[in-house]
């Protein structure tokens, strides 16, 4: 049996909910691959390399867990990793919705790979990257938030923007 799962997503940062989902799916499947979406459309707050290097150093200890990105389609990233398993978290029933369309539609490209979906624990119910970039942006404390790697990356990232901005504007 195949037990090899893709983790999808932007992990824009990595969040405490991000890790807890890597860290249950890591139970349940042989190898787990945490995905980055190189998505050229959407404005990120950090590079896709940045993305990979906080994942990588927020699941060092997770032996089964391995950090990568993709172009194109989902289905065909699992097919080329061997992949028959996509696991992805849903928060909210807004979020149900659209991970439903999407488990739908990779379902009718690749029949033979199924979508997994977990809930997240109660005290990441809230949690979003958008909001925790937001938070991040407003100078707010990130320690609740995200693993200690990323809120120490993050803060030194906004210091250092606006230190740039204050000596340019």
């Amino acid at each position: 049996m195949n037990s090899i799962a893709i983790y999808p997503g932007s992990f824009d940062p990595p969040t405490n909910g991000h890790i807890d989902l890597v860290l249950r799916s890591s139970r349940l499947f042989e190898k787990v691959v945490v995905a980055i979406l190189r998505n050229t459309t959407k404005k990120c707050l950090l590079s896709v390399e940045e993305r990979v290097q906080l994942l990588k150093e927020c699941t060092k200890d997770i032996p089964n867990v391995e950090v990568d990105a993709f172009d194109g389609l989902l289905v065909d990233y699992a097919r080329v990793r061997g992949a028959k398993h996509i696991v992805r978290g849903i928060r909210a029933l807004t979020d149900f919705e659209y991970e439903f369309q999407i488990a739908l539609l990779n379902r009718r490209l690749a029949s033979d790979i199924e979508t997994i979906f977990f809930m997240p624990k109660e005290e990441h119910v809230y949690l979003s990257s958008k909001l925790v970039r937001e938070v991040a942006l407003l100078g707010g404390n990130l320690d609740n938030f995200v693993p200690k790697p990323v809120s120490l990356y993050l803060d030194k990232k906004i210091k250092d923007f606006l230190r740039f901005y204050d000596t340019e504007g």
